[in-house]
Parts: structure tokens; sequence; C-alpha cells
């Protein structure tokens, strides 16, 4: 069986891994880029958070979030691992449940799944962008830029997706499968920084803090989570963002993020903690009122949220001043004014129409031999591993169904 896959990232390496588990099957991996998995470098900020042990199918999006079921139920975060340490990887989890290699670099991810496909003697042609794709008979027919011609038994499209386009994101793959009929649904960038009412998000840039997070519309609660928030001139960022950054794609002007500073305390202890500290240093200017629980800057840019002199002195904040303090703290707006591009997105939002495929193939409803798996398809998971998992599960049940072998898998 002569079995091509378009696209060298994490659900087409698994997929030509999967494949070449029977001899029988002659693999060969077409990329664009010069190598395979330049955009598995660059995931985790390097690092590669390739799985979440607490991954389910309750953390995937999409028209029918459903569909990434029985990939995710054939290949979990446990099985995933174990395949990894039969390719030679070795990996720590936090306890967040976030996976990351070892060696904490995502080249050591890459190294090893490209040496066990060279090992198990898959052909990877890099630099070779697939032009075009088409069935004739029983064969699959793929063209090259330059007109090269390559003829295949089965097609597997893992191309990824529209993000991260300086790193390896394509739309070549959505176009692909339209030219065999499947359609796409509208596609946003998902795990991206969010822009904002930058008034006050500039003073603060660069600082990292905890915080709740709500994303809110006229007062209808459209996403929430809580964690790492890092503020930029542009707005605001860090995974907390990226966790309620797929339902702000969906929103225009009007859409409010509200952060919760200092979570840990509601804001009975807050107003405790500012009248001892009132109490204690009275002469101290207002500036210093937050500086043992709060980074300075964002100290400060609260205390002018809140209209208070930086220069004033603590003795003269009256109990209403600090109650204003409190309420800058435990309810800090932030307007939405869009979210960064696909550059700078981790995920895209959207994808081919999984009605098209059966999820447990993963192999085309219009066009036998066809199959589709990882970001291209319309399947997106939260913050924290999520997507390199559904990459690497749909990745092999697309390799072994189009290589015969998922009866012997189970």
């Amino acid at each position: 069986m002569d079995i091509a896959i378009i696209g060298g990232g994490a659900a087409g390496l698994a997929a030509a891994l999967a494949a070449r588990e029977s001899l029988d099957n002659a693999v060969t991996v077409f990329e664009r880029q010069n190598r395979v998995g330049r955009k598995l470098l660059a995931t985790g900020n390097g690092r590669c958070n390739l799985t979440n042990l607490n991954a389910s199918p309750e953390n995937y999006h999409g028209h029918d979030p459903d569909f990434a079921g029985p990939a995710l139920y054939r290949f979990g975060p446990e099985r995933t691992l174990e395949w990894f340490r039969s390719l030679g990887l070795i990996t720590r989890a936090e306890p967040s449940g976030r996976v990351y290699p070892l060696s904490d670099t995502a080249g050591s991810v890459v190294d090893v799944l490209r040496l066990a496909l060279e090992a198990r003697g898959g052909a990877v042609q890099c630099a070779l962008p697939i032009a075009r794709a088409e069935k004739r008979g029983e064969k699959f027919h793929l063209t090259g830029p330059l007109g090269e011609s390559f003829t295949a038994d089965r097609l597997i499209v893992a191309c990824g997706g529209a993000a991260g386009a300086r790193v390896g994101g394509v739309r070549s793959g959505y176009d692909i499968l339209r030219s065999f009929g499947h359609g796409c649904t509208d596609l946003r960038p998902a795990l991206v920084q969010l822009k904002t009412d930058n008034t006050w998000t500039r003073a603060m840039k660069g600082v990292r803090t905890q915080a709740s997070v709500t994303l809110e519309r006229d007062g209808t609660v459209l996403a929430r989570s809580a964690g790492e928030v890092q503020f930029a001139d542009y707005g605001v960022t860090g995974p907390a963002i990226y966790d309620v950054s797929r339902a702000a794609s969906l929103q225009g002007e009007g859409a409010v993020i509200w952060l919760r500073l200092l979570p840990e305390l509601d804001k009975v202890d807050i107003i405790e903690y500012m009248k001892n500290k009132r109490d204690s240093f009275s002469n101290n200017k207002a500036e210093n009122l937050l500086s043992g629980i709060l980074h300075n800057s964002i100290a400060r840019t609260v205390l002018r949220r809140a209209l208070i002199p930086l220069e004033a002195r603590l003795w003269a904040l009256s109990d209403g001043a600090l109650e204003q303090i409190a309420d800058a703290l435990c309810r800090f707006s932030l307007p939405l004014t869009g979210t960064l591009g696909f550059d700078d997105a981790q995920v895209t939002a959207g994808g081919t129409e999984t009605a098209g495929f059966d999820a447990e193939t993963l192999e085309s409803r219009l066009v036998p031999g066809l199959y589709a798996c990882g970001e291209v398809l319309d399947v997106d998971g939260d913050c924290g591993g999520y997507n390199l998992q559904w990459a690497w599960a749909s990745g092999r049940l697309a390799g072994l169904a189009a290589g015969g072998l998922l009866e012997a898998e189970i």
C-alpha cells in the first residue's frame, strides 16, 4: 500500500509512524518546509508541551466537539506517553497535568519522531509543497510546485492550520480538502493574545501576575479562566488569556475582560489588609499601600484607576477610598477590541467540516482512501498540551486506518 501524507508536523509524523508499523505500507511524507516538525519546535515556548494528563473530549471545541472522542479514546495521554517512551523520549509531568520532554526542549521531540521514521524506512520529501491533489480511478495523484508528479493508494492530509504562519501555519490543507468536495468553517485565531483598550495595560507592559479572568458581554459571561496573565502594550496575554481567547475571537467591540487581581483574597480580606497597613504605616505614601501583595507597576496602576493620588499619605485615605481600591482590584475592566492575528495564534479555531469524515477512522465520507487529521479539521483544544494530544491521537488513527492496521491495533 502506497500512502502519501501531506504535512510533516505532529499529526503527519504520527500518521507516518503508525502506517509504517506494517512494512507492507510504503509511506512518503511531503513537507513544504526545509525540515519536518518546525512548528513543533515553537510549541510551549520551545519546550514542547506535548500532552496533558487530564485530556478528555470535554477539552475540545468545534461544530461537533464529540468528533474528537474516538481518536482520544484509542490514544489518550497515557498511551501517548508509552508511545513516546518506545521511541526513546523521556518525559516529566507538572502538577497541572502538562507534560514536557525531560530535556525541556522541543528539539528532543522532533528528533525522536524524525529518527524513528527514518529507522522504519519512511520517506520524507522536504521543501516540496503539494500544489494539487486529485483522485483518478483508484489512485491519488499529487502535483508539486514545478509539476512533479506522485501517486498513492491512500492520501492523508495533515497540513495543520492557519495559525502560526511564521513557523509553518498554512491554509493549503483546507484548499486540498475543498478540492475533494469538503466544506470548511470560518477560521479564527485561538490561543492568541487579546487586544484591549490599552490605557492601563501600557504602564504594566511585561509584568506577569495571577488573576481570575472573565469575558463578558452585556452582563452575560462568555468564558472564564484563571492563571497567569501578562500585560502588554496592545492588551493582555498569558495562559489564562489564551483560555478565553477562543470565545473572544467571536466577539467584536462591546465585550469586556474583567480581571480579578489577588484572586486568593476576597474583597473583605483586601480591605482588612489595607486598613491594617494604613493604621501601622500611616505616614507612608499611598503608592506603597499594596507593595506587599502586588507588583509595584500593577499597584500604582490600580491606585491611579481608583483615583488615589500616589503622593497622598495613608492616614488620609478614607474607608471609602479603600473600598474604591478594592473594587478596582476585584473588577479590573479592560474593554476588548479584538485579538492578534493568525501569525501570533497558537491554534486555528474552525477548519474542515468534520461531518464529512468518519470519527472512527478519519476517512472521508466523500472520497474513499482520503483521510484528514490534526488541526486541518474543525477541532481545537484548550491551552495546555491538548492540541498536540489531538495531533498525536488523530494522526495515529488516520495512519492506522489508511494502512489497514486499525483492527490489529485494538
